[in-house]
């Protein structure tokens, strides 16, 4: 009886660890998206909103006068259309990497070039969790669009390779001339960054494109975000 009575006890331990095991793991896949997803919504929201209200920063980052104000740590500034991704796919834009700004959106590494700048802009998202605004990475082929509003601009810039697979601890691949990205001197360039594997973290996956193209917003959507 004894034996029988630790078996059952056993066994109903195993059952509510499973459960326990099963509903974290409905909370990190389905939970964790749903706040980002709405999260991220707000933010473009908030974003557009605060365009149609009145002038937004000076679009070309390279002007000595007046001097662009820096990007506020953990605020949106900018809306990113990748159209392989899909034609619903925005995400907003926000400056720093914590862990608490990813889940709103794709976020600016500091210290890297501003959005249609001279140098690197670098930016990096999740893969998995947190509404997967990179799930579909390793989709992006050469010449794919990566279109960036900033209320102004539109910005279009094209991947220039398949995606290429790194170390964490790999930071020249934000370098203003990226590392092992095959550009070869000063230029206008976008870094876009994510974990590898699709649910670890030991590498990363990054993608290079440079700009191509930029239009007032006034002219209208570029054809880029139609494919």
């Amino acid at each position: 009886m004894r034996i029988r009575l630790v078996i059952r006890t056993l066994s109903e331990l195993c059952v509510t660890a499973g459960t326990l095991i099963l509903l974290f793991v409905v909370y990190l896949l389905y939970w964790t998206s749903v706040r980002a997803d709405q999260a991220m919504d707000g933010e473009i929201d908030h974003l557009q909103d605060r365009w149609a209200a009145g002038p937004v920063a000076v679009a070309d980052a390279d002007r000595a006068a007046p001097r662009p104000r820096p990007y506020a740590s953990g605020r949106s500034f900018a809306i990113m259309y990748i159209p392989r991704f899909g034609a619903d796919w925005a995400k907003p834009v926000l400056q720093g990497t914590s862990t608490a700004t990813l889940r709103k959106g794709l976020g600016h590494y500091a210290g890297t070039a501003r959005l249609g700048a001279t140098g690197n802009f670098a930016v990096a998202g999740h893969r998995r969790t947190y509404g997967d605004p990179f799930k579909d990475f390793p989709r992006l082929r050469p010449g794919d669009a990566v279109v960036l509003s900033d209320g102004t601009t539109w910005y279009t810039y094209r991947i220039t390779g398949r995606p290429y697979r790194t170390l964490p601890t790999d930071v020249g691949v934000l370098d203003p001339v990226p590392r092992a990205s095959g550009f070869r001197g000063p230029g206008r360039y976008l870094t876009l960054t994510t974990c590898e594997p699709e649910w670890g973290h030991s590498h990363r996956l990054i993608a290079w494109a440079h700009l191509d193209a930029t239009q007032s917003v006034a002219q209208g959507k570029p054809k880029a975000l139609y494919g």
